[in-house]
């Protein structure tokens, strides 16, 4: 993955693909004697002509690191110009579409001339045979794509008739010109519109009521959307998709209720825009039921893009291959733009391995597949992110399984808990393979950590890259607010890494790309669906700021009744509100609040078990610098504790021997402690997940002394009015007082 592009030229039995462009006259050359002397062949410095994976064959390997390259630029200032240019001028079928495409930013059509031979070397296009790309590798897992891109243009064994088309990917009924795929990729958009999505001003222009979630509306940019869809799954899905799906749905007996459901989001998901929905409950709840329809509807969308994506790349392999003249020709029009840089679509962000389990099962069941067995190393797959034993995860960590764990805990991390990994997925005419080379794969199931680390390798080894994420036009990020609880900044590195124009092509068919990938416009296109069961800032920035789709924006927005409800104790919450200026000083407005207002009392006092709840890491570290500063007696449980120091101080912590206990929510998140001696609760910055908050409270010893203080500012809405509910926040921070009691 990581090597150069090798030249292909001097591999024995690799022949020059066969143009249709004639020859021209002889090359002169003068000698020494000054003789004027003629050759039957002038020898090219442009490298040897190679047929590429699902191309027309007229790739040329190209070193494109000498190529400037200006991310994100459109227009006559885009990359396109200096890629076409080196890549043209030695090359009639390049250097036509260079010319084209000046003529098109320069505001000129082509002539009459030039429309009417394209549209006679369409209609003159029939079906016949094609050759589908071939497997790389041995199935072990991904591996080079360089080392295997010889032997793939040597094989010729994988020919397909026309028939295998239309068994693979045809579906004879589907009106494709009418297909949101189809209408979503063909858009060209205007500088305009451009400048417009580099910096976005988002209004949300529409509402629409939802009824199946309490107190929730979906709002939006651009058209306003139906509850009743526009289309429905027969329609919009490829036909062999939908008849397979029905039979699922058959054999499975789901209520028209879940199947209504089911079709609103893959109506919704087929729009194309952005998507945000940060109050779904997981499977791992009680009524869990949404996650699975909603599950499968990004899978049923995301099957069908790749699949659309497959049928029309091969469509096109299959007529440019019947032609006989006028290739060059046709290739430099518009009519054969069907691909990306690389050939990877989807990408599927997952935080644990047992997750990816569920989901790409899932995917199995749905696609359309003759025979179950047509799955290349499922065993493997099942081996690697199934459940470990249950004597390995004890000795990682013998509290985290029990049947004193709710029963949510015991849901999320009964299987599987491994947060790094990558996995390649292509589908052929026949079969499913997983583990397919990265660059070869139709969809990338991955975690934000194992796609970080590739990342990462890149900055050591100049040889590797990532340019399988050059062309990601689908991207889903499910259970966003686990990722949240492990690392939501590596979201960020990989949305830094998306959509970049690569450093190498990978063999790719420069005359098949479209144009607004050239243009480096392939974030506009580029559609993301975020799902999780509430919303924070971090995931609200990236939707506003990252996802940026022109066909624009709709999300979920939610009141809540809140779960004061649910605690048990009759304990006073003390709720004190502090003030910062800014969200960039909040931060040490509520260390400066705790300081001075908070700790002197906890000082003063004689008795311990006082917990201090805290919500962030970089708050526990400041919280604990802080009380060593002080010399104050404190016991630490956080997410890098160590076990043996985690037994410790609980043991002190319950005995008295330590006064204050450290205690963060990644903490609770992944070990569900019940911690025994709790006297005073201070929470020092409130939970993300509103169920911990009752949690918490209801550890506390049932005492006439126990209380409960709560910090809070106008920045902690989104936490606070899950815990005390919408209207309550609110009044809570327009209110000219700063204390406010719940008992």
């Amino acid at each position: 993955m990581g090597k150069k592009p090798r030249t292909l030229s001097k591999k024995k039995d690799i022949k020059r693909p066969k143009t249709s462009h004639k020859p021209g006259p002889p090359a002169e050359r003068i000698d020494k004697k000054g003789n004027v002397k003629r050759k039957n062949h002038v020898k090219d410095k442009q490298p040897v002509e190679a047929s590429s994976p699902s191309s027309s064959g007229c790739s040329f390997e190209v070193n494109l690191d000498s190529i400037p390259v200006e991310h994100g630029s459109s227009g006559g200032d885009s990359s396109v110009l200096n890629l076409l240019d080196a890549l043209g001028s030695g090359n009639p079928k390049l250097a036509a579409m260079y010319r084209k495409r000046q003529r098109e930013q320069s505001g000129l059509s082509s002539s009459d001339e030039e429309q009417d031979e394209f549209k006679s070397a369409n209609d003159s296009l029939s079906e016949g045979e094609y050759s589908d790309e071939q497997e790389l590798g041995n199935g072990s897992g991904p591996s080079d794509p360089d080392e295997n891109y010889a032997e793939e243009i040597m094989e010729n064994g994988d020919d397909e008739s026309i028939e295998d088309y239309s068994e693979s990917y045809g579906d004879g009924n589907d009106k494709e010109t009418s297909s949101s795929f189809n209408n979503h990729l063909a858009r060209s958009l205007t500088k305009e519109e451009v400048d417009k999505l580099k910096d976005p001003k988002w209004k949300f222009k529409w509402e629409m009521p939802e009824n199946d979630i309490p107190l929730s509306k979906w709002v939006g940019t651009g058209e306003p959307i139906s509850k009743e869809p526009r289309t429905d799954m027969a329609s919009s899905l490829k036909e062999k998709i939908y008849k397979h799906w029905m039979n699922i749905n058959k054999t499975s007996a789901p209520s028209d209720i879940n199947s209504s459901r089911e079709n609103f989001f893959f109506s919704l998901f087929s729009t194309y825009r952005d998507i945000m929905h940060c109050n779904k409950k997981p499977f791992y709840m009680k009524g869990g039921e949404e996650d699975s329809f909603i599950m499968d509807a990004y899978l049923l969308h995301t099957l069908n893009h790749v699949y659309r994506t497959r049928e029309l790349v091969i469509k096109n392999d299959t007529n440019l291959n019947k032609l006989e003249g006028g290739k060059e020709e046709v290739l430099a029009s518009d009519a054969y733009v069907d691909q990306g840089f690389t050939r990877p679509k989807v990408l599927i962000l997952l935080p644990l391995r047992s997750i990816a389990l569920r989901v790409v099962l899932r995917l199995i069941q749905l696609t359309p597949l003759t025979n179950k067995d047509n799955v290349e190393h499922l065993d493997r797959f099942t081996d690697e992110f199934g459940a470990i034993d249950d004597e390995e995860k004890d000795k990682k960590d013998p509290n985290s399984q029990g049947r004193s764990k709710p029963v949510d805990f015991r849901n999320l991390f009964g299987g599987n808990n491994n947060d790094h990994f990558m996995l390649g997925i292509k589908f052929t005419k026949r079969t499913m393979k997983l583990y397919s080379d990265f660059y070869t794969s139709d969809i990338i199931v991955a975690s934000p950590l194992g796609l970080v680390t590739k990342i990462g390798e890149t900055e050591f080894d100049k040889e590797k890259d990532v340019d399988y994420l050059s062309s990601i036009e689908v991207l889903v990020i499910d259970h966003a607010d686990v990722i949240v609880m492990q690392n939501w900044t590596h979201v960020n590195t990989v949305f830094d890494h998306l959509n970049r124009t690569p450093s190498k092509q990978h063999g790719t068919d420069i005359m098949r790309i479209r144009p607004w990938y050239l243009d480096g416009q392939a974030q506009f296109f580029r559609q993301t669906i975020i799902l999780g069961s509430y919303l924070n800032p971090d995931i609200n920035a990236l939707f506003n700021r990252l996802c940026v789709s022109y066909q624009g924006k709709a999300k979920l927005v939610s009141e809540y009744k809140g779960v004061l409800p649910k605690i048990l104790l009759q304990v006073q919450q003390i709720y004190e509100r502090f003030n910062p200026s800014s969200i960039i000083d909040a931060d040490d407005a509520r260390l400066d609040y705790f300081c001075k207002k908070v700790f002197p009392k906890i000082r003063d006092s004689i008795e311990g078990g006082i917990m201090i709840f805290i919500s962030s890491y970089f708050e526990f570290v400041r919280i604990r610098n802080f009380l060593k500063s002080q010399n104050a007696s404190f016991c630490l449980l956080g997410e890098y504790t160590k076990q043996s120091d985690i037994s410790r101080a609980r043991v002190w912590f319950f005995e008295g021997k330590r006064k204050i206990m450290l205690y963060t929510e990644r903490a609770h998140f992944y070990h569900r402690y019940k911690i025994r001696g709790i006297q005073n609760l201070i929470i020092y910055s409130l939970p993300e997940r509103k169920e911990f908050y009752p949690e918490i409270i209801n550890m506390l010893d049932a005492s006439r002394n126990m209380m409960c203080n709560v910090l809070f500012s106008r920045f902690d809405l989104l936490k606070l009015e899950r815990i005390v509910g919408t209207a309550a926040a609110k009044r809570m921070l327009s209110s000219e007082k700063d204390m406010f009691v719940f008992s």
